[in-house]
């Protein structure tokens, strides 16, 4: 290959970046493919410490990507765990309201699914038990396309799927430079490896704008890391819940709320709630990286996000500080449960990405520059998402090589 040791570089090994390895592969058979992930397999981060759900676009406005990918994606997440033989149920969730001034919102999300072509069924107080007996509210929405499976084995897949069609994914290979002379883009990683490349796909997620940094490119955008908090309910508890039942949640925020979500592993995960992580990979209070926590407090859409939503926050952090707030919280939606049914689970954080001004990036965001190609904000419902994602960035990375 001369001057290239690849085509396309990939760096980030989670769902989006192994999608994206795979489609290259699929849309442009030869072309050659590698991977770089820091991690000692895929999917440690975001994809590997989600609730499992597979979204069925229900939330997003009509017209974003997030809209027509969730929506396609759903459905081809479901055909291709199929297809693979991978873990996944087609269960359906419901979506309630508590209070009698969330019914406005509520219909409004009715309109929004059928908008999309989503099977959505309106439901009264007695029609809830049908489906959930231990849920209370004064009314809800039932979801059909809504499923769950397990997104690590699907992004384990496609690196094999990825690697079968002679892509090279590498583990332990974490990205210190990237450089860019003409035609080549070349990148270093920790043990000093360099990669040369005809073009670069910058995948990295919770690090994506500092990739792109590295790069020479302004993002415009910096990841703010938000900390989700899981438990999961004691077995006996569990037999309360039979599959997914969601709050309504509130427009101004991207965040769903704390929601009851029965896996493919019978185990009801309950949460999460959303406080900011003290690092960009900070799954608990005590982890700190003073360096990272420095970068997030000097930016100032950090600031004027805060000010915006700081009541919002506040009852996050109550949340996140007292298992009694947290109870609370679910009791709203599951009366029946009890503090000491709830079992601490692993957390996740969410890399989202904010504009200077302080505004959440609402949709996908995708940036170019020559022989580049970022994914700078890709939360959820990147997974769900995943497969049409990885057949647009492959599209922009392909057309850097023409």
């Amino acid at each position: 290959m001369g001057a290239y040791d690849c085509d396309v570089l990939v760096i980030g090994g989670g769902i989006v970046g192994l999608s994206t390895a795979y489609a290259v592969t699929r849309a442009a058979p030869g072309t050659s493919v590698v991977v770089l992930e820091k991690e000692s397999g895929p999917a440690r981060h975001q994809t590997g410490r989600n609730s499992g759900v597979i979204h069925s676009g229900i939330y997003y406005r009509p017209g974003s990507l997030k809209a027509e990918f969730a929506v396609r994606g759903a459905a081809e997440m479901v055909k291709f765990c199929t297809e693979h033989g991978l873990p996944h149920e087609v269960t359906g969730k419901l979506i309630v309201a508590t209070e009698r001034a969330e019914l406005p919102r509520l219909h409004a999300l009715v309109q929004r699914g059928r908008q999309h072509g989503i099977p959505v069924r309106e439901l009264g107080p007695a029609q809830i038990a049908e489906f959930e007996p231990d849920v209370r509210g004064v009314g809800a929405i039932h979801v059909g396309t809504t499923g769950v499976c397990d997104f690590g084995a699907v992004a384990a897949h496609l690196a094999r799927l990825a690697e079968d069609a002679g892509a090279s994914v590498r583990y332990g290979a974490e990205v210190r430079v990237v450089g860019r002379r003409g035609a080549v883009v070349a990148v270093r990683t920790a043990d000093g490896t360099v990669v040369r490349a005809r073009a670069l796909v910058n995948c990295a997620g919770l690090h994506s704008d500092r990739v792109a940094r590295l790069a020479g490119d302004d993002p415009g955008v910096r990841i703010v890391p938000f900390r989700g908090e899981y438990y999961a309910l004691a077995p006996t508890a569990a037999a309360r819940v039979r599959g997914l039942v969601y709050p309504v949640p509130d427009p101004a925020f991207p965040f769903l709320g704390v929601h009851l979500t029965r896996g493919v592993d019978g185990e009801v995960h309950v949460g999460p709630n959303a406080v900011p992580a003290l690092a960009r990979e900070g799954y608990a209070w005590r982890t700190v990286r003073p360096a990272e926590l420095a970068a997030t407090v000097a930016f100032p859409g950090a600031w004027r996000l805060a000010r915006r939503h700081w009541r919002y926050g506040v009852a996050e952090a109550r949340r996140s500080l007292s298992k009694a707030a947290f109870t609370a919280a679910v009791r709203r939606l599951l009366p029946g449960v009890a503090e000491e049914d709830l079992i601490p689970a692993p957390s996740g954080v969410r890399a989202q990405a904010v504009l200077r001004d302080g505004t959440l990036a609402d949709d996908f965001l995708f940036a170019g520059s020559p022989r580049m190609v970022h994914v700078l904000n890709a939360p959820s419902p990147a997974a769900t998402a995943s497969l049409p994602i990885g057949r647009e960035v492959a599209r922009r990375v392909l057309a850097e090589l023409r």
